[in-house]
């Protein structure tokens, strides 16, 4: 018998605004849309609205399953095992290369002679914890963390604001060269990441208590981190300009260095680096523990006896999934999103729910 871990309606709201500020805020969200990437973002936010909708409602179609249940009660077992097995690699993968972008971010500012190897695994080893100790533990670190990281993001703002290195002149005109740009960087690109990430809830529905208030926390969080990555995306272009933000490779946290107040205060670079922890964590989690009920889906065991090993493999293959950071980030914009995420995320999620209606209601003629 699997226990079912519970995480409460605040938690999830926690834990979605985590998971998408997460590495979205370590490499900058549309920023190729230059002084409008502001723009970009918010109508991002407002189309991952429906698409969060769209994940939920596939869950109300069947309650009480997580995905590959669902699956298996479209079709049968053991394509819903294929195709599990097809989700749980690709959130492993997904979940190494957050874990890379943070080592890269953390040897880049803070341990600059540190090997990126060491930075993987010292976080491999917090994350093994947490995600052996399960959902409810995360849900209740992300629920005292994540209004800190919001007070060190406004705190970040004003002090930029005092400094005098806000300029708004640096996002106008707007829509200079029209609404294209916009809509180039939005689809798929900016869809994808974070808000086509959150179809990994789908493994964690099933676990929430007071099913009828889900859908309203799953509104409010998302519109609550859309504000915030708007408002991250306005603090980097405003204070960089359009030019060193798209050139910067860890955009927030150049921006926090350019904090100066009276030649005492400056060098905040520690409080970018606290809210862009708290996301990389979330999101790593979520990836890997929906990986993991991946696995104990397919061979019908705790996912507790995999988290050890599992992570292990994850910490080794960090290391290997791209030569630098160059290769890493080209990979993570024109490899994944088309070939990867489109399908996985989009397409045959729209499939199944096409299935699951139709069985559904043959079954109820």
């Amino acid at each position: 018998m699997v226990l079912k871990e519970k995480v409460s309606l605040n938690q999830l709201f926690n834990l979605v605004i985590g998971f998408n500020l997460g590495s979205s805020l370590i490499i900058g969200i549309g920023v190729d849309a230059k002084q409008d990437a502001w723009i970009t973002v918010l109508c991002s936010s407002i189309i991952g609205i429906f698409i969060t909708l769209f994940y939920y409602h596939f869950h109300e179609i069947l309650p009480n399953k997580n995905f590959s249940e669902m699956i298996e009660y479209i079709l049968n077992r053991p394509i819903s095992m294929l195709i599990t097995y097809i989700y749980t690699i690709y959130f492993f993968y997904l979940a190494t290369r957050v874990i890379r972008d943070f080592g890269e971010l953390v040897t880049t500012f803070i341990l600059p002679i540190t090997p990126v190897e060491i930075c993987n695994f010292s976080l491999i080893v917090i994350l093994t914890y947490i995600i052996y100790l399960g959902m409810e533990v995360l849900g209740r670190v992300t629920e005292v963390f994540t209004p800190y990281a919001i007070l060190f993001l406004i705190i970040m703002t004003f002090l930029l604001i005092g400094d005098g290195d806000i300029k708004l002149e640096r996002i106008t005109p707007i829509l200079a060269t029209g609404i294209t740009p916009v809509l180039d960087t939005i689809f798929p690109y900016e869809l994808i990441r974070p808000y086509g990430q959150l179809f990994t809830l789908t493994f964690l529905f099933s676990n929430l208590p007071q099913q009828k208030y889900v859908r309203h926390t799953l509104i409010y969080s998302v519109i609550s981190s859309g504000f915030w990555l708007t408002i991250g995306t306005l603090i980097i272009t405003t204070s960089l300009g359009t030019s060193i933000a798209i050139r910067s490779n860890f955009p927030l946290v150049s921006a926090s260095r350019l904090i100066n107040i009276g030649d005492f205060l400056q060098r905040l670079d520690a409080f970018a680096v606290f809210i862009i922890a708290l996301g990389v964590i979330i999101k790593i989690c979520i990836f890997s523990f929906a990986g993991l009920k991946g696995l104990e889906y397919i061979f019908k065991i705790p996912y507790r006896v995999l988290v050890v090993p599992t992570m292990c493999i994850l910490s080794l293959y960090s290391t290997f999934i791209s030569f630098d950071l160059s290769d890493h980030i080209t990979e993570s914009v024109t490899v994944v999103p088309y070939f990867l995420s489109l399908p996985l995320f989009f397409l045959l999620p729209s499939l199944f729910m096409l299935l699951a209606i139709i069985k559904l209601n043959f079954k109820s003629q």
